[in-house]
């Protein structure tokens, strides 16, 4: 039986982290306690970009090392390597978001080529990962999905969308790097989830190298791991899943009010949560046909894991499971997972300041919509100083 509660421990948590790291990560997790503040705060942030003021400086120094490794990948190499020295893997991602054109497409999917081989060179990486929007317009995802006519045009546009998923996911069997692709809206999700199991069914034969994302606040997904799962047993593939509560819920309830069609998203965050724990389960309990990339920030969830991976004799380190969480959040799971010996790693994006801002402000307004999150983080920041604090003073009583 999992007894302690191993995510309280601070100490080992925020064991990287300057005492001035500690105090940026306050202040910012103040102001994301505010959902207002971040309302005014991206729309400031969102003009003075847009009308070139020279607030990248400040910008680097707030959120962007909250939430980023850096600028480019040598940049990001020390906090690789520290993060590994305490048993944790890292995921880079170059999170560049918002284009449009084939030339940033092409641009995204030499990135991603690049960040596999990176991956396949480097120890410290244990996966690489793609965003389908990133190598391809949202509209003719959505147009797939909906099952529209497509013009010549778009027809020759999807075709390039399907080769450069071909091409990322061949290399990274080649390369024997796991690679996943990230879920989105699901007016255009069920384009990606076709093209992900054609690619499963390609190079999950005898493992799992490719690996598609649930939302689990959609409540048709655990129904939806049952049919692939009938699919890869009587087809003869494996199923890879990252599975994550979800990251567009309010968009998704607006779209569906607007439109007139039930929305695909639980009607509550504790169904959601029963939801995702039932999907959960359902992987742990198929280890020997789906490997699953436990993607969540909630500490029931990764609780409930360690104790059926317990109950089933399941090794801490079996390469079939792993647990992730964003870098900047979580390090009282992510790292007191590594240090107890589980498979963990951190999602660490990077990139041009400029150009990760909309991931940077997406973050920050997700964690206020997280009821719980922000203050959750809050509380364990505070309580390594008070920590740290009582520390000191103990030294300095002994001198």
């Amino acid at each position: 039986m999992i007894r302690s509660k191993i995510f309280n421990d601070t100490k080992s948590a925020f064991k990287l982290k300057s005492n001035a790291d500690l105090d940026r990560a306050v202040f910012l997790f103040s102001m994301m306690d505010r959902p207002t503040l971040v309302k005014i705060g991206s729309a400031i942030t969102e003009f003075s970009l847009k009308m070139h003021l020279p607030v990248e400086f400040l910008i680097k120094k707030t959120i962007f090392e909250q939430f980023c490794g850096g600028v480019t990948t040598e940049e990001c190499k020390p906090l690789l390597k520290k993060m590994y020295a305490e048993n944790l893997h890292t995921i880079l991602d170059y999170s560049v978001e918002g284009k449009e054109t084939e030339e940033d497409f092409d641009t995204s999917i030499n990135k991603k080529l690049e960040l596999i081989d990176y991956a396949s060179r480097n120890r410290e990486v244990s996966f690489a990962m793609f965003k389908p929007t990133a190598i391809g317009r949202f509209e003719i995802w959505e147009k797939v999905t909906m099952k529209e006519d497509l013009s010549p045009d778009e027809v020759e546009e999807w075709n390039k969308i399907i080769k450069r998923v071909e091409k990322l996911c061949s290399h990274a069997y080649d390369k024997k790097v796991r690679l996943y692709a990230d879920g989105e809206e699901t007016w255009m999700q069920s384009a990606a989830d076709d093209l992900m199991e054609q690619m499963m069914r390609k190079y999950n034969k005898e493992e799992v190298y490719i690996i598609n994302t649930l939302q689990c606040y959609r409540w048709d997904r655990l129904e939806y791991l049952k049919e692939l799962h009938e699919k890869g047993k009587k087809d003869g593939f494996k199923i890879g899943v990252k599975i994550v509560r979800g990251a567009y819920m309010e968009k998704e309830n607006a779209r569906a009010k607007k439109m007139g069609y039930p929305s695909p998203i639980c009607e509550s965050k504790e169904a959601t949560d029963v939801n995702f724990n039932g999907v959960l389960s359902y992987c742990l309990d198929h280890l020997e046909d789906i490997s699953v990339f436990i993607g969540t920030h909630n500490e029931v969830s990764s609780y409930l894991a360690l104790q059926i991976m317990e109950d089933k004799g399941i090794a801490m380190d079996d390469e079939r499971v792993w647990f992730s969480q964003l870098y900047g959040m979580s390090d009282n799971i992510s790292y007191n997972l590594a240090k107890k010996g589980y498979n963990a790693v951190k999602l660490v994006p990077f990139g041009p300041v400029r150009d990760v801002v909309p991931y940077l402000l997406r973050r920050a307004q997700e964690n206020t919509s997280v009821r719980g999150q922000t203050g959750r983080e809050l509380s364990l920041l505070l309580e390594e100083k008070k920590r740290r604090k009582g520390d000191k003073s103990t030294r300095h009583s002994r001198n």
